[in-house]
């Protein structure tokens, strides 16, 4: 069976969309609502062949769409605490790809985290006012 380019291009798109769904599925529990977190980044996480200026690359890893869309929905889905993107290695990234790509993974949470807030302030200043002081859940756990 021959197939023209764009049902290649097609199929190819479809599996990865369903291998990032499958991905953040394995990150957060569908159900899961999260109070706040931290984000940590490690940049050795995407494959060396797209981010290799990092100290400890680790072949097959994810690529940047994968890594930038997990970030977006992480954020997304739950109050941000804080952010660190770690692992980058100058003297490893002669192209200063790596660096890009740390620099857009941070730009990607502060979008995520600007729309995530423009949506909800309203709700989120309310929810706020009715917690006790010091109250809340443990950062970063879900709740049933």
């Amino acid at each position: 069976m021959t197939r023209t380019t764009d049902e290649v291009i097609d199929r190819f798109n479809r599996a990865f969309r369903e291998r990032d769904a499958t991905l953040l599925e394995d990150i957060i529990a569908p159900d899961c609502v999260m109070e706040s977190v931290h984000l940590s980044v490690d940049i050795d996480v995407v494959d060396p062949g797209m981010a290799p200026g990092t100290g400890t690359p680790e072949a097959g890893g994810m690529l940047p769409r994968e890594l930038l869309r997990a970030v977006r929905q992480i954020v997304g889905r739950a109050e941000l605490a804080g952010m660190d993107v770690v692992e980058v290695s100058p003297p490893y990234d002669h192209a200063e790809v790596t660096a890009i790509l740390a620099h857009r993974t941070v730009m990607e949470a502060i979008s995520a985290l600007a729309v995530q807030r423009g949506m909800t302030r309203d709700t989120r200043s309310l929810a706020r006012g009715l917690e006790s002081p010091g109250g809340g859940r443990p950062a970063g756990r879900c709740r049933p």
